[in-house]
């Protein structure tokens, strides 16, 4: 009769599946951390939203477009300090404009400060003057009269 073996892992075996335990380990770490990190990105900007919806909406309400370059400040509900300032710039199309609006968002004790550009369009005719809307216009009529002829032929 042949003596019975006991049967066990291997040193090899056992090496190779605490490998794999541990890069399971570092996976779930690695998950679990970027979770908390967007947790709070997502928390921050949620926080300086209103007052961003804020600044945009009296940059606007501003029907004078040198009063809406130079900007303004608020303070927030939370003692925060609100600034925004805008550059705007003319576009080819009659009463159009191209808005870089920064607001700067600063923080009181613990808080930090935070800095937010926005680049957008806006269709304001109050910006315009009326020698400047009439030649855009004229210039946008003959386009279209080219655009068409081209078309018609």
């Amino acid at each position: 009769m042949i003596p019975s073996r006991k049967r066990a892992f291997t040193l090899v075996e056992v090496l190779i599946a605490i490998a794999i335990l541990a890069t399971a380990a570092i996976a779930l770490g690695i998950g679990y951390v970027n979770v908390l990190t967007g947790y709070e990105i997502a928390r921050q900007a949620t926080v300086s939203e209103p007052e961003m919806r804020f600044a945009r909406m009296q940059l606007l309400a501003q029907p004078d477009v040198e009063l809406a370059r130079q900007g303004g400040e608020f303070d927030a509900s939370d003692g925060r300090r609100v600034r925004w300032t805008a550059s705007i710039d003319p576009t080819q199309l009659a009463d159009l404009f191209t808005v870089t609006f920064e607001c700067e968002i600063v923080g009181t004790g613990a808080q930090n400060g935070q800095k937010v550009q926005q680049v957008f369009r806006v269709l304001r005719p109050t910006w315009s003057a009326e020698a400047d809307r009439a030649s855009l216009r004229a210039a946008s009529r003959d386009r279209i009269t080219k655009i068409l002829e081209r078309v018609n032929k």
